[in-house]
């Protein structure tokens, strides 16, 4: 890691600048894959897993023999932990339900949102160096909360066919409808134009490497919609000299193990708490069986040390990180100044990982920056708020010379002339 103390502002950029890859190669390919996806179907995509996954499928959908048999290879704790999850998960995401409130603008003009779900979404969750499990629960949850019709969801098997059974498991505790065998930027592709076995759907969430990012960007431009633009995972803490070194380590270890892409950033007023925070992440790095990778990810991140916590929060909020840790004993204060981040964990027991499995939250989350102007997967997610007026006589009386004067002055006749001629009946009545 790169120590990095009492910066210039005009250095912060280069401190919150993400590793950056040359994707012009692989923007191509994803490109190449998902016309195939959308000319030849299902044979596309089982043509793509057998030259990525390695397996040769004779039929994309996960049957309910399998999910049966998933579910007696996952052991009761887990089974166990699952449900208290979606418990959490279902309580937190409840308390988001909408209530549209009507509202008269003026005499006779009644205005008022609805909150409609999205009827098919699809959900993507990686099965590769980690089977996200996780990931099923935190996008099935909420959209089966919010109503949505259709829930398709799209992971990777193992060169047996099979798909990792904690995965099944968890879409059948969260109730996921129909369940494939496809991953990568074919199972976006399929998601997004439909197959002969992938129904299409209007939505689909959920993260992935840079090849899924890049197909999800690609088929969002005219296809369908997507939850974020989305990067590799990433933390910043904001830890003081009171802090439990060996925690703030494991923290910023538990997103550098999630690949050689992701980065963590340490912002401190303390130099002691650099010093014992990287004794501890090598002490800990030793441990870890994704070691190499950890490592890896560790050479793109930062310790950074500044002057005081309002300049340690100014740093974090331009970082706008995925992942915020306070780490500090008045995390509450801290806490009041955070303007650009994805989800905020507070005080020394709040580590990131609750919040990945099982405090409530949602996990997915905008990455790369982009939390300046993106928040993370949510009820609001699954749905649209469709607008309604209602206008009575009297709201044509109300509102009606305003709507021809201002069509009039854009110069769209049409426009006004259709107010214009309701204007016209009323006013040949009486008033009420």
């Amino acid at each position: 890691m790169n120590t990095i103390r009492f910066p210039q502002k005009s250095e912060w950029a280069a401190i919150v600048e993400r590793p950056r890859l040359d994707v012009s190669q692989l923007e191509a390919t994803v490109c190449s894959v998902l016309d195939d996806v959308r000319q030849h179907g299902d044979a596309a995509v089982k043509r793509y897993e057998e030259m990525f996954d390695h397996v040769s499928l004779d039929a994309l959908a996960v049957t309910e023999a399998e999910i049966d048999e998933a579910m007696t290879l996952v052991d009761d704790e887990l089974k166990a932990a699952l449900e208290l999850a979606h418990h959490n998960i279902a309580q937190f995401h409840e308390a988001q339900a909408f209530a549209g409130k009507k509202i008269e603008t003026v005499a006779g003009v009644d205005c008022w949102q609805k909150s409609i779900a999205i009827e098919k979404v699809g959900l993507y969750v990686p099965g590769g160096t980690a089977p996200l499990f996780s990931t099923v629960l935190m996008l099935a949850t909420p959209a089966r909360i919010a109503g949505c019709r259709e829930i398709v969801l799209c992971t990777p098997p193992d060169r047996q066919g099979k798909v990792n059974p904690a995965i099944l498991a968890a879409a059948r505790v969260a109730g996921v409808s129909r369940i494939f065998k496809a991953g990568g930027v074919q199972a976006i592709g399929a998601m997004a134009y439909g197959t002969e076995s992938v129904p299409k759907v209007y939505k689909i969430f959920g993260p992935g490497n840079q090849y899924v990012m890049a197909a999800k960007q690609q088929v969002s431009l005219h296809d369908v919609a997507i939850d974020m633009p989305a990067g590799p995972s990433e933390v910043c803490i904001v830890a003081d000299a009171h802090c439990n070194a060996a925690f703030v380590a494991a923290d910023l270890l538990s997103q550098a193990e999630h690949g050689i892409d992701s980065q963590v950033l340490l912002i401190t007023t303390a130099e002691e708490t650099i010093e014992r925070v990287k004794t501890e992440i090598d002490r800990q790095l030793g441990r870890l069986p994704r070691k190499e990778m950890a490592e890896r990810a560790l050479a793109n991140s930062k310790l950074v040390l500044v002057h005081d916590e309002d300049e340690a929060m100014a740093l974090s909020n331009a970082y706008a990180p995925e992942h915020l840790i306070l780490a500090t004993d008045n995390y509450e204060e801290l806490a009041a100044k955070v303007v650009n981040a994805g989800s905020v964990f507070m005080g020394k027991w709040a580590c990131e990982s609750a919040g990945d499995y099982a405090s409530g939250t949602n996990h997915t989350l905008p990455t790369h920056g982009h939390a300046l102007a993106y928040n993370g997967v949510n009820l609001d997610s699954y749905n649209r708020k469709v607008t309604f007026q209602y206008l009575s006589e009297q709201g044509v009386r109300s509102i009606g010379r305003a709507v021809v004067c201002m069509a009039e002055n854009e110069q769209l006749e049409a426009h006004a002339n259709a107010m214009r001629l309701r204007l016209q009946r009323v006013e040949q009545q009486p008033e009420a």
